[in-house]
């Protein structure tokens, strides 16, 4: 955030906000995964690509959100409509969403709907 990279006060306070809700988006995951998982008593395993069965009472919001990198959205086009296709969901994906209190519909209600490009 030096004035090497941004040249503008305005640029700068933009991207300082960005930076905060980033951080506060990311605490808050891992808050609510930490919780989620102490108050049941357990652990999320599968998270680490080289030691599948290693257990996390506290995963980083890094890792979470690691685990969800392979998801790939395609859209198809046919007579002006889009229909987008999204990549299922792993078992650890879905956990990590009911974790964070989240219906796993919130995902694949998007698979298969069709929109009209603008």
């Amino acid at each position: 955030m030096t004035p090497i990279y941004l040249q503008r006060e305005d640029h700068i306070t933009g991207l300082i906000r960005l930076l905060s809700i980033g951080l506060r988006v990311s605490t808050l995951l891992e808050f609510q995964v930490g919780r989620t998982l102490k108050q049941n008593n357990e652990k999320l395993t599968g998270l680490y690509a080289g030691n599948p069965k290693r257990e996390a009472a506290r995963p980083t919001a890094e890792i979470l959100l690691a685990a969800f990198k392979e998801i790939t959205l395609l859209l198809i086009e046919v007579k002006n409509e889009v229909y987008p296709h999204l990549t299922a969901l792993s078992p650890l994906q879905q956990r990590i969403l009911v974790l964070l209190g989240f219906p796993t519909t919130i995902y694949t209600q998007l698979d298969g709907q069709s929109f009209t490009p603008e």
